[in-house]
Order: C-alpha cells, then structure tokens, then sequence
C-alpha cells in the first residue's frame, strides 16, 4: 500500500479570508433562504422570479419532469411546476438546481460533484421525512439537509490540489471524510461550512445545523443539527448498502434518542427513503 499523502495544514482563519473567492449565491436563492419560515410566499412573484433565470428555469423543469417527482404531465412553466406540485417542492427544486450551479465542476480530481449533490438531494428528502415525524418544520429541515455539506464544496472550490490529498487518504486508510480532512487539512468542512453560513447570511438556525451535523451533541447546537445527523447517516448506510438487507448506521446515541426514532418509524423511514433513492438516480443533477 503506497502512502503518497502529505498533510497541507489550512486554518481556519484562512479559509473563512478565502471564502470571499467563493461565487455570490444568486439572488433568487438568498430570497428562498430567507422566506423559509414564512408560510405567506407569493406563488406568481416566484415563478416570475425564476422565470428570469433561463438556465435555473430549465434546470428547475428537467427535476420537474424526472421520475424523481412523476408528474403525469410534461411540465413546460415553473407555475404550472408549482400547480401540480405544490409550492414547497418546487421551492426545494429551485434551490436544489441554483445551488448545483455555483460551483466550478471537475477542478479537483476524483471528487464526484454528481455524487454530491445525489448525496445531499438524499439527505435533505430523509431530513424531510424525520420532520414529518417530529412536526418540524419540513421546509426548513430539506433546505439544512441540502445545504449540510456546503463546507465540502467550498473546500473543493478553493483548495482543489489539498482536497485531492483527502481523497487519496480516505481510501488508502478507509478513514471516514471528516477524519481524512481533520488529518490532512487539520480542519473539516463542517467547519468551513459553517463560516461559509455566516460568509453568507444564513440563519443561526441554519449556521448551527451545518456547523453541528457532525457533532450534535455540542451543548446550543440546536435541534435540527440532530435531525441532519440522523437522515446523513441514513443515507450513507442507504448507499453503501444498496442491494442488502444489512443496516447498521453510525450516528450518536444521544440524537438517536433525541429524536425519538423506535425500529418501526426507522423501519418505515428507510422503506420510503429507499424507493426514492431509486427514483434520485434516474435524476440528472
């Protein structure tokens, strides 16, 4: 086994300076982000909004006409989107599409952004479903779990060469994402994610979940950083265990409890994050 890594230590106060390098987030999400709690969103302003946006309008359509969301009829205008589909789904399909187009794609070798953004659409759908469970805000649990892993992105983004180093360590040790980062770059995304947040105006709501997703036991982080926890390990166990009957997922005890999840509503969560994750792969992200 060949040991080729070497570690390029980043700060945190580094990275936070850098962040500024990172694309503005486009108008039409930072809107989004901020109505998430406001039950009172103006459909026509919306889709006239989106509308404006060529690219994020065919982006937008093509998730609206996947199998992912089997509508029954082609759907050609974002307010006929929202007619058939309802607003909030068509809320998380916009910032789904804005989002997937911030980043510079293929600038660092062997990150697979498809693979991402499956990842995250996987954990903002399970967030979803817990609140459900939890009468939490649905709306607000999909858009953290989007957002969880934008810490990842920035660090692609910025220190494409480093991030390369990640990789080759995660699998020569079969370490862990956040272990990999902490060894080679002595700092993780959910840190850079959570600067990113502040970078960017999010609510403290929001900050906390992404910061705290990977450590939701930290006393103040908030309710939905367990949330994002629980459908993160969800998805991974999902994924890594497609096609088997095994399910074994790592997550805290302590959120585990927290949210109160028995083996039935497990059981059923997993059954129906499990057909859609079949449906999400027929998506092109």
């Amino acid at each position: 086994m060949t040991h080729s890594t070497h570690s390029t230590h980043l700060s945190l106060q580094q990275v936070t300076e850098n962040l500024k390098d990172l694309p503005t987030l486009p108008a039409i999400v930072m809107e989004l982000l901020n109505s998430l709690e406001q039950e009172d969103t103006d459909i026509g302003l919306l889709a006239q909004k989106v509308t404006q946006d060529l690219a994020l309008t065919a982006k937008t359509l093509r998730y609206a006409n996947s199998p992912f969301y089997s509508t029954l009829v082609k759907v050609t205008t974002i307010q006929q989107a929202i007619s058939l589909l309802g607003l909030e789904t068509v809320k998380q399909m916009v910032l789904s599409a804005a989002l997937s187009g911030c980043f510079p794609e293929n600038n660092c070798q062997g990150f697979d952004h498809k693979a991402f953004w499956r990842h995250s659409n996987a954990v903002a759908f399970v967030s979803k479903l817990i609140a459900r469970r939890m009468n939490f805000n649905e709306d607000v649990a999909f858009t953290a779990g989007l957002l969880h892993d934008i810490g990842l992105l920035a660090l692609v983004s910025l220190y494409p060469r480093e991030f390369e180093q990640v990789i080759v360590y995660r699998k020569e040790n079969l370490a862990t994402q956040f272990e990999a980062e902490r060894k080679i770059l002595g700092i993780d995304h959910a840190a850079v994610g959570e600067a990113l947040a502040v970078e960017w105006n999010f609510s403290d709501v929001m900050k906390n979940a992404i910061g705290g997703h990977h450590n939701p036991d930290r006393p103040g982080i908030g309710f939905l950083a367990s949330v994002i926890h629980v459908a993160d390990g969800v998805s991974h166990m999902l994924s890594r265990n497609a096609g088997t009957t095994e399910q074994t997922i790592s997550v805290s005890v302590v959120s585990w409890n927290g949210l109160n999840l028995d083996q039935a509503s497990l059981d059923t969560l997993i059954e129906e994050a499990t057909i859609r994750f079949k449906k999400l792969d027929q998506v092109e992200l």
